[in-house]
């Protein structure tokens, strides 16, 4: 029996490394929002082994994938309860781009997660689907939430955001991946000891039971590392601000771009632009929206 799930992808509306702990995680105060950009799933749950199939080169189908990591972890709590371990087919079709600060992946691993719990009759709370996914990576339990949402710690705190302003977007894929690691590295690199993490403590007041309007307080501390360590994040960026007439933010710790316009009128008409000015090119524009 195969069933059909919509993995939806993310954006980072602001970002702010708060601290960097003795493990060497980072700490961080972010909004984070779904977007109605998905990968599609197709999960057989009638198999005895597990297996990744995906449709995007750049996905491994191996044991490394975090669809596949998700299974096996969930198999193995279950096996905890006394259950049987069992299998399941996952066919990926990636529309996320990989690499991108979207949190492609981690949705994945989430919409495995969830629809294993699902089909096994809710064995699992939230809560502990959400532990669960923080071993696979810090943007699973927000994925599991379900809803835009604080996130604060090392990903494992959230707290539902309030109604967002409904936001249309142009989103960008320049055409290189960044590594999570390698930007966090260089944050701390350019960090000296007369610098401070940042924390606009401001935000939690206009956070508080009112209709929140994101595009006022997009911020993300990795952009600048990012942009310095992948000069085609920067180039990009400062094109689309150029074409587009409006800032331009980045996601996650990249390397996907955004520009946030209230009528969708007006991210059509800037994607048309893209889409013209980089025919032929690694550079990828496509709309999306949230709220």
């Amino acid at each position: 029996m195969t069933e059909k799930f919509s993995s939806c992808a993310k954006i980072n509306l602001f970002l702010y490394i708060t601290s960097k702990r003795g493990d060497g995680y980072h700490t961080l105060y972010s909004l984070m929002t779904p977007i109605d950009l998905c990968d599609d799933l197709y999960l057989d749950f009638e198999t005895d082994k597990i297996k990744v199939t995906c449709n995007h080169p750049d996905v491994p189908e191996d044991e490394s994938n975090l669809a596949h990591k998700a299974a096996v972890l969930f198999y193995d709590a279950l096996k905890e309860k006394g259950y049987e371990k069992r299998g399941i087919g996952i066919e990926i079709i990636k529309q996320i781009p990989p690499g991108g600060g979207l949190g492609g992946g981690s949705s994945n691993a989430a919409t495995v997660l969830t629809a294993l719990n699902t089909h096994h009759r809710h064995l699992f709370s939230k809560s502990e689907l959400m532990h669960m996914g923080l071993r696979l990576g810090a943007d699973v339990p927000f994925f599991i939430f379900g809803s835009p949402a604080i996130v604060q710690g090392i990903g494992e705190k959230l707290e539902k955001a309030p109604d967002l302003m409904r936001y249309h977007l142009v989103l960008c894929d320049p055409g290189v991946a960044a590594a999570t690691a390698a930007v966090y590295k260089k944050y701390d690199f350019e960090l000296t000891s007369n610098q401070k993490y940042t924390k606009n403590a401001g935000l939690n007041v206009l956070l508080r039971g009112r209709k929140f309007d994101a595009g006022n307080c997009a911020h993300n501390d990795l952009e600048g590392p990012a942009c310095r360590l992948y000069p085609e994040i920067r180039e990009t960026k400062e094109e689309m601000e150029l074409l587009l007439h409006t800032k331009v933010r980045m996601t996650g710790s990249g390397s996907s771009l955004f520009a946030l316009f209230q009528a969708r009128k007006d991210a059509e008409k800037g994607c048309e632009i893209l889409l013209g000015k980089w025919a032929g090119s690694k550079r990828k524009p496509f709309l999306s929206s949230f709220g």
